[in-house]
């Protein structure tokens, strides 16, 4: 597993948030953000992340700074800084909690402080 985590991680460090989730996500993965929306497949999960990524402008960093692996379970730690395309900007401490069977990800939950 701890090869499946680093890859998935280096692929949002490196700012394919979509095609992670394209990779590793099972179809009917469930995610949670912090604001109480939900996805309930991995395509509702692509088509969200594809237009939040559409609607950044810059990205000034993302930066991993710290994941944790148990049984079946990950955790990552981010920090996202954004200029969005509405001229706001976007600076999140972010966990980022995911359940894995059979080498994908069954469930996504995003922390943030």
């Amino acid at each position: 597993m701890q090869n499946l985590v680093s890859e998935m991680d280096n692929m949002v460090l490196r700012g394919e948030i979509p095609q992670a989730v394209a990779k590793f996500f099972s179809d009917s993965a469930h995610t949670k953000d912090v604001d109480g929306s939900e996805t309930f497949t991995k395509e509702e999960a692509i088509q969200k992340l594809t237009g939040f990524v559409g609607s950044i402008a810059n990205v000034n960093e993302i930066s991993l700074l710290n994941s944790s692996i148990g049984e079946n379970v990950s955790m990552s730690e981010f920090r996202f800084r954004f200029e969005m395309q509405d001229g706001s900007e976007i600076n999140w401490h972010e966990v980022i909690r995911r359940e894995w069977q059979n080498g994908r990800v069954v469930n996504e939950t995003y922390f943030q402080n």
